[in-house]
């Protein structure tokens, strides 16, 4: 089972851009700036866009949620190995 978001990019193309990929329906691509999820934000519909606003924008909150966790979670654990690696000197 794939979860239901996922984080992409592309840094040799376009490498101030990230994209949050989700994978249950409706399944689309949010594509925004590294630095902010409402900057430069694009939205690519694999499924069928919904025709209710409130659900999209449901759908896009949740989304902006899980960039700001997972990019959060990124950077503790950077500078968690960083610890680690200064405490092995």
């Amino acid at each position: 089972m794939l979860p239901k978001f996922l984080l992409a990019d592309n840094s040799q193309v376009l490498p101030d851009k990230i994209f949050v990929v989700h994978n249950e329906q409706p399944r689309f691509i949010v594509g925004c700036d590294v630095e902010g999820f409402t900057i430069d934000q694009e939205i690519y519909w694999i499924d069928e866009e919904p025709s209710s606003e409130e659900l999209k924008k449901e759908l896009l909150e949740m989304a902006e949620e899980f960039m700001d966790l997972e990019l959060e979670y990124e950077e503790e654990l950077y500078l968690l190995e960083n610890e680690e690696e200064q405490d092995d000197k």
